[in-house]
Parts: C-alpha cells; sequence; structure tokens
C-alpha cells in the first residue's frame, strides 16, 4: 500500500540549508585568520625581547667568566654588542658570533630609559660609548627597555634592571617595580 504523498518524510538539507551553513564556516574561518595575523606581530615581539634578553643574559654572564667589560649599543635598527679592549682603551665590536649584530622589524618601537650619569668606560677619544655596559663585576648599567608593536601602548614587553639585581623581563600583564 501506497503512502499518500503529503505523509512522505523528506530527510535530507536543501539548499538553503547548506548555503547558511557554508557562509557562517567562512566567516568563522577568516576572523580565526584576522585574530591570528594580528597576534602575529605580538608573537614576533616576544621572540625578538627574548632573544634580546637572552643574550643580555649571556653578555652579562661572559663578563663576569672572562673578566671583561661587555657594552650593549643600540641604533635606531636594532643593536649590537662591543666588548672594552683594556690595551687599548677602546671598545670595538665583540668577536664572538652570538654577538654579532642584529635588526629590529620595522614595526618594532623600542623607548630606552638609561641611567645617563651611570659609568659607561669610555674610549680614549669618547668615539663610542655603550648605552648599556655589562661588567665584570657583575654589575650592569641601570636601565629600562620597552618594546611595543608600532604605536599600541597596550600591549609593553619590558627588560630592565637596577644594576645591581639581574635583568629582569616583565611581560604584559604582569606587574613590576618601577626605578
Amino acid at each position: 500500500m501506497m503512502l499518500p504523498r503529503s505523509e512522505h518524510n523528506n530527510s535530507g538539507f536543501t539548499l538553503i540549508e547548506i548555503l547558511v551553513v557554508l557562509v557562517l564556516i567562512g566567516l568563522l574561518a577568516a576572523l580565526a585568520v584576522l585574530t591570528m595575523g594580528g597576534n602575529s606581530q605580538q608573537r614576533e615581539l616576544q621572540n625578538e625581547v627574548r632573544e634580546l634578553y637572552l643574550l643580555m643574559q649571556t653578555a652579562s654572564d661572559q663578563a663576569v667568566l672572562n673578566n671583561l667589560e661587555l657594552g650593549l649599543l643600540f641604533d635606531d635598527n636594532g643593536y649590537r654588542f662591543v666588548a672594552f679592549q683594556d690595551e687599548t682603551n677602546d671598545w670595538k665590536a665583540s668577536g664572538e658570533r652570538i654577538f654579532r649584530t642584529r635588526t629590529f622589524p620595522e614595526w618594532l618601537v623600542t623607548t630606552r630609559f638609561i641611567e645617563s650619569d651611570a659609568p659607561r668606560l669610555a674610549s680614549s677619544e669618547d668615539k663610542l660609548r655603550p648605552d648599556v655596559v655589562f661588567f665584570s663585576s657583575g654589575e650592569t648599567t641601570p636601565f629600562e627597555l620597552e618594546f611595543t608593536v608600532g604605536s599600541e601602548t597596550d600591549y609593553v614587553q619590558t627588560l630592565a634592571s637596577d644594576g645591581i639585581s639581574p635583568i629582569e623581563w616583565r611581560r604584559p600583564g604582569e606587574e613590576g617595580d618601577d626605578w
């Protein structure tokens, strides 16, 4: 016996339902890509700061272990490490490969707060004065460095030291002592 047509059970999706689901999936995928794209610079900023932080710790350790003074010199595009030569009373580029010159990405903004009257071991001709000095005694020049993505000031990574304490890395959302 055949059922009348009105009592047939239609199972499946209509074309409209399928299109609505595809549009929603597309919107969610686009939102995920935009969200991850915005955070990629923040991740890259964190990687840049981490690299500098580890290099600064290494320079501080090397200064103590090798009984020499190492300096960190910043410019608009990046930074480099230099070593104080006792024989010539002059700062020269560090010969170690790990302390090679590095450049910042163009979107990275660095704000430096470095104590101006702290000792820095000026060269005999005063041509080169590092911004931060890692002394063989384990002390450093007091400093605070802030890193941001462009003008975005709500995501700030900070490296700082009072000159005696170890270098501190403060990430967004962490409270730290202000010097």
